[in-house]
């Protein structure tokens, strides 16, 4: 379970789903027994001593209407196509519930900033700019070969990295049906690798929570 600050107060968790349940209870036992609302997110617990936790479904997961169907929605494999980019690499996958059953990694050069000035400058911001939009046609072929094809099979696509790069991937006509499962979530990762694409898949499904506690006393 990982933890960072939420902008406007609280904080972001992200469970497993299969120890959501747990942490469920674990809330109630802090801040009393909560009462549950359905949201457009997920699920919006309050307890009495103000604190609330808004528990969003994963990718592809059905919300349910309360918080058993939640649990059961959320733990229940799916199929999620995943889109790792940044300038220079790009990793695609296929994820069945926790497992990865189709994956693929590329990369290119892309040559860095240059401290030159003058001519010298504008060169290789040229040959920089020709590197990156051949990596970038590259990246896109790589997702029609391999993810295009199983759109028809995917409950969301999930994407991370850079989110201009992973932008002007989908932006090509052809993969049009995966930018329309595209899940609203980013996934923070750094250079593409199978390593990096295998963790991705825990991160894809796990449940993020901004837990807010009650207001300290007057």
């Amino acid at each position: 379970m990982s933890s960072r600050p939420a902008a406007g107060g609280g904080r972001w968790v992200e469970v497993d789903p299969a120890r959501v349940g747990r942490w469920v209870e674990g809330f109630a036992d802090r801040h009393g027994p909560p009462t549950t609302t359905i949201q457009g997110y997920g699920l919006l617990l309050a307890a009495l001593d103000g604190a609330t936790a808004e528990l969003h479904a994963p990718p592809g997961a059905d919300p349910g209407d309360d918080l058993q169907g939640f649990l059961a929605a959320t733990t229940a494999p799916r199929r999620i196509g995943l889109l790792l980019a940044r300038k220079s690499a790009v990793a695609v996958g296929v994820a069945v519930g926790d497992d990865l059953v189709v994956s693929k990694v590329d990369s290119r050069y892309v040559q860095g900033r240059t401290a030159a000035g003058g001519w010298s400058q504008h060169r290789f911001a040229r040959r920089r700019d020709n590197q990156a939009k051949a990596a970038l046609g590259e990246a896109v072929e790589l997702a029609v070969r391999l993810l295009l094809p199983e759109a028809g099979t995917l409950d969301a696509v999930v994407a991370g990295g850079d989110r201009r790069t992973v932008d002007g991937i989908l932006a090509d006509r052809r993969l049009a049906p995966l930018a329309a499962l595209r899940a609203d979530r980013l996934l923070d990762v750094p250079e593409p690798r199978h390593a990096v694409l295998v963790a991705s898949v825990a991160a894809a499904r796990a449940v993020r929570i901004l837990v807010r506690d009650p207001a300290p006393p007057a």
